[in-house]
């Protein structure tokens, strides 16, 4: 059966007509010229960016890594092949965020409060208000008048966040903007914060408040990087609590409260080294010797919340009761 020649052996026979010495033409045919504006045309859409991925693509088909789901900036899903990633430095801000919620390797931190040295002189909670930028109205501690029955005397007594091992505040955070760090404080990291306010709910210590209205200093701070051990700027529609002033202990440093307090009241320590120090004598102890000997408890330790906040009665006290003006004792 007798093979017709294809189209394009034709056009190169009439080509080769027009060249009987055998000689390449000058100009292309238009059907290779078609083509070549096809492929430029093509390349010209896709741009470079098309090359770039067809490069990546090659080099995934030789390298065989797996392909990864990310989200871009932009919102969109794209496949990459997991040879092709690599991490990114850090900013400062960023390595600031990080090393917040790492917390101090190798610490475990611990409040111990003495009841019988308290007279509500209220300096802890000043350099507290201070230190956070807060609203005179807003607490990270704040002293309550208690009174446990009409047979004993009133006292005063400090009340921190309770920075549980078991902190159901935590549980309940739907964004992960309330966290545990392995040394010991509860954080609340405001840029993840919704101001769902189930913290507040959850919280059985009362230790958390919301920010209702514009943060003090909001216009001179909004500049600043978030810091999340310090918890400035201050947000409005988010929450501020106690950290354990952790930007402190960053620097080795006693909390803003331990250091401001004129009475000795507050002792602080690693309970890894079973030690604690003394706030205004700077007298360092044993702690677990502290606990035992002075009748330590922990304010409603039955309700499985771990609190790493010691509390010691208020006996033997060093300044008589004097209630706060226009106030009276919490009966518990």
């Amino acid at each position: 059966m007798e093979e017709h020649p294809k189209p394009e052996e034709n056009m190169d026979k009439k080509e080769n007509a027009q060249n009987p010495e055998g000689e390449q033409p000058k100009q292309t045919s238009r059907r290779k010229f078609m083509k070549n504006i096809g492929l430029i045309g093509a390349g010209a859409v896709a741009g470079a960016g098309a090359l770039f991925s067809a490069d990546i693509f090659e080099k995934a088909k030789k390298k065989g890594g797996k392909k990864a789901v990310l989200l871009t900036q932009d919102n969109k899903l794209v496949e990459v092949d997991s040879l092709e990633m690599k991490a990114l430095e850090k900013s400062p801000e960023e390595q600031m965020q990080f090393r917040g919620r790492e917390g101090i390797p190798g610490r475990r931190w611990i409040f111990v409060i003495d009841l019988s040295k308290c007279r509500n002189a209220r300096q802890c909670i000043t350099a507290c208000q201070s230190a956070h930028h807060l609203r005179p109205e807003q607490f990270h501690i704040n002293t309550l008048e208690m009174q446990e029955n009409q047979h004993t005397a009133p006292y005063h007594m400090p009340k921190p966040c309770q920075h549980c091992d078991n902190p159901p505040c935590v549980s309940v955070c739907p964004v992960d903007a309330t966290f545990k760090r392995p040394d010991g404080p509860v954080l609340i990291d405001n840029e993840r914060c919704i101001g769902c306010r189930f913290c507040i709910a959850a919280c059985p210590y009362s230790a958390r408040s919301f920010n209702w209205i514009k943060p003090k200093d909001d216009d001179k701070d909004k500049e600043l990087p978030y810091n999340i051990e310090l918890n400035i700027p201050q947000r409005i529609g988010t929450i501020t609590k106690c950290l354990m002033s952790s930007d402190r202990l960053r620097e080795g440093k006693l909390p803003y409260c331990v250091s401001a307090c004129p009475n000795g009241v507050y002792y602080f320590g690693d309970e890894n080294e079973d030690a604690v120090t003394n706030g205004t004598t700077k007298e360092t102890v044993r702690l677990s010797t502290l606990l035992r000997d002075n009748g330590a408890y922990q304010l409603m330790e039955d309700l499985g919340t771990k609190p790493r906040v010691y509390y010691l009665p208020p006996k033997n006290r060093l300044f008589p009761f004097e209630p706060s003006k226009d106030a009276e004792p919490k009966k518990i």
